[in-house]
C-alpha cells in the first residue's frame, strides 16, 4: 500500500522516484524504483527511511541543526554516513509510536517528502478502512 500510494503521487507530479519502506528499526521491508528514477538515489531513499525510523522525525528536521553552523554539524557522517539531513524521509506514526518510515529520492526535497507522505496517507487510510475506524496520526 505505501509503495503504491507513493508511486501514484510521484506519477501525479511527474517525477519518477526511488521509494523505500523500512520497519521501526530501519530494516528495509520494500523498495520500488520507477523507470526513470535516478540510480544514484537508490541508497539515498533507503537512508532517508533509515534516518526517519531511527530518529522518529522527518529528515527535513535535521537540515538546520546539521548545517555547518548548526549545533549538530557532522551528524550526517554518523551511522556510516547513512544519516540524512534533507527532505524526503518521513516516519510512520500510529498513536505517536513509530512503526516504520518511508524514504523517497529523485526529485527535490519537497517533492520527495510529498511522495513519502502520500504513501503513508494511503496506507493509513486503507488500515482505517479495514479496521472499520479512524487511525490516529501524529
Amino acid at each position: 500500500m505505501i509503495l503504491a500510494g507513493s508511486e501514484a503521487e510521484a506519477r501525479k507530479i511527474g517525477v519518477d522516484m526511488d521509494i523505500a519502506v523500512v520497519d521501526d528499526g530501519g530494516h528495509l521491508l520494500g523498495f520500488y524504483r520507477m523507470d526513470r528514477a535516478k540510480i544514484t538515489s537508490i541508497q539515498i531513499a533507503i537512508d532517508k527511511a533509515f534516518t526517519s525510523a531511527g530518529t522518529r522525525k522527518t529528515t527535513r528536521e535535521y537540515k538546520a541543526i546539521g548545517a555547518p553552523d548548526g549545533p549538530a554539524f557532522g551528524i550526517h557522517a554518523s551511522n556510516q554516513g547513512r544519516f540524512t539531513i534533507f527532505g524526503g524521509g518521513v516516519p510512520v506514526l500510529i498513536d505517536g509510536e513509530c512503526v516504520g518510515a518511508v524514504g523517497c529520492s529523485s526529485g527535490s526535497p519537497d517533492e520527495d517528502e510529498r511522495v513519502a507522505r502520500a504513501g503513508i496517507e494511503e496506507w493509513l487510510n486503507q488500515k482505517a478502512t479495514h479496521e472499520g475506524g479512524d487511525v490516529k496520526k501524529k
